[in-house]
């Protein structure tokens, strides 16, 4: 069985031999420049009840995405990961990002309870 992003979705056939399907692969915004990057730094609970601070709102590239990610690591002192415009930070560290992000001239806020 083909992988599904093989399969063309709603195309069965063709008859055109100049048809070409567009599988309309996602690509990546460009990087939103710090000023107008828009962060809402959250307190969550992942699996096992572990306590995780979100940053959301990244709007731009993965690689760009994982340097902000491995900046706030090194600054917090703990794991983490980031995808889809996210970074989930191991521990309760709202407080230091937030100073960190607008020390860098990012928009950011604390969201939440």
């Amino acid at each position: 069985m083909k992988n599904k992003k093989d399969t063309p979705h709603g195309v069965v056939y063709s008859t055109n031999p100049e048809f070409e399907y567009n599988f309309g692969e996602d690509e990546e915004p460009d990087t939103l420049p710090a000023q107008q990057q828009n962060f809402k730094i959250w307190l969550d609970r992942k699996g096992g009840n572990k306590i995780v601070s979100r940053i959301d709102g990244f709007i731009g590239k993965d690689e760009d995405l994982q340097s902000l990610r491995k900046k706030l690591q090194n600054l917090c002192g703990s794991g983490g990961t980031a995808k889809d415009g996210e970074i989930l930070l191991q521990g309760d560290h709202r407080d230091k990002i937030l100073v960190f992000l607008l020390k860098e001239g990012y928009k950011a806020k604390k969201a939440g309870g």
